[in-house]
């Protein structure tokens, strides 16, 4: 079954609202007028009940099919844009300097609009789909806070589902595996003490700078060495701060980077090889060495059976050679904590030949919207047959 034709006709609409939302981001929790913007559309489509102030300021909404029944299933879209300069150079260029929907997080909400303001109007199910616009996906933890704030009780869902759109892959197509799909978000920093002097002496020093050169190198080893090749895991180095003079030896030094994996095994592995080496090293060179790591997002997990599912709505929507196996993404997505709490899926759907997420000139691909939003409203119709 293709795109659904009453989505398709309102493309211009919602397209109208995304480039809306495009031209007005906020960042991480302060999303007060993108969740006012959600909630005034929602009500004027009439959905049954609109909740705000979900973890700070997430939306939640709700839809009752035709007929009862007795399954809920949640389908989240994140609302925040991201602290970088936008050079797209479109017409809907961002008004606020600095900011910019980078992510396509517009385009996430406005497709899931488009399926409520659909769903509203024709009810064709059994039970309750619950649309969640989601705050502070870009480093916040904003699906974390929604759940801390009730969500899962409140709405005691039986599924979740969460859908990114994928420069690279084609408008149109969609992707999806089972399993591991996007990646832990752990950063990491280590602060090196040391004896700073005057450069021109420096065997009355012990020199932190080079301490931490040789950490750089040895926590490389990590994923060369320890890791099972078999496996996938990140560790890079971003950052070295040390010293303002090119005569001193500095008495501090600091490195810090992130780590990216897609087993837990993995992630404790990695974190107790970093506090060895660094205090290894540090040892060598006469400074202390602290590792401080800090756990962000969890590894992003399909359920088997969901993403089966989604993916025979993907065919639905776009064709049987349209819906391809997915490569995990290093990358982290805090629709990860929704996940391990409720089963469910992950899917990707075509962006075109656009730049990359996070690139100054990203922008969401308008044409996209009837895939996206009609990608909803079968998931629920199949999911909740009437």
């Amino acid at each position: 079954m293709p795109v659904v034709e009453d989505v398709a006709r309102r493309q211009a609409d919602i397209a109208a609202w995304r480039r809306e939302l495009h031209q007005h981001p906020e960042l991480l929790y302060d999303v007060k007028k993108t969740a006012g913007f959600v909630a005034t559309h929602l009500k004027r489509f009439g959905v049954d009940d609109v909740a705000t102030g979900i973890g700070r300021t997430g939306v939640v909404a709700t839809i009752a099919g035709a007929r009862p029944g007795n399954r809920m299933i949640g389908l989240r879209a994140d609302m925040d844009a991201l602290p970088i300069q936008e050079k797209s150079g479109k017409p809907h260029v961002s008004k606020i300097d600095g900011r910019m929907h980078a992510c396509g997080h517009d385009g996430h909400t406005a497709m899931l609009l488009g399926a409520a303001e659909y769903l509203a109007a024709t009810r064709n199910f059994a039970g309750t789909a619950v649309l969640i616009f989601q705050p502070a996906e870009e480093g916040g933890a904003g699906a974390r806070a929604m759940i801390r704030d009730g969500l899962l009780e409140r709405w005691p869902l039986d599924e979740v589902y969460g859908m990114h759109n994928l420069p690279g892959l084609p408008v149109g197509e969609f992707s999806i595996r089972a399993g591991p799909v996007m990646a832990s978000t752990d950063e990491f920093s280590v602060s090196i003490n040391g004896t700073g002097g005057h450069a021109a002496l420096p065997h009355l020093t012990a020199d932190p700078l080079l301490a931490a050169v040789a950490m750089v190198q040895a926590l490389q080893t990590i994923v060369a060495r320890n890791v099972d090749p078999i496996s996938s895991a990140v560790v890079s180095v971003t950052r070295m701060k040390t010293g303002q003079a090119t005569n001193i030896i500095a008495e501090t030094a600091e490195l810090a980077g992130t780590v990216r994996t897609l087993e837990e095994s993995v992630r404790t592995l990695i974190e107790k090889r970093l506090g060895e080496i660094a205090n290894g090293i540090a040892t060598t060179h006469g400074v202390l060495a602290a590792l401080n790591y800090r756990r962000g997002y969890p590894v992003t997990v399909n359920h088997g059976e969901q993403t089966d599912f989604c993916a025979g709505v993907a065919r639905d929507i776009a064709g049987a050679d349209k819906v391809s196996q997915a490569q995990p993404i290093m990358g982290g997505e805090d629709f990860s904590f929704m996940l391990a709490e409720r089963p469910g899926a992950f899917i990707f759907t075509g962006n075109g030949d656009t730049a990359g997420l996070h690139h100054p000139a990203y922008d969401f691909n308008d044409d996209a919207i009837p895939f996206g939003s009609s990608y909803w409203v079968r998931l629920v119709e199949t999911a909740l047959p009437a």
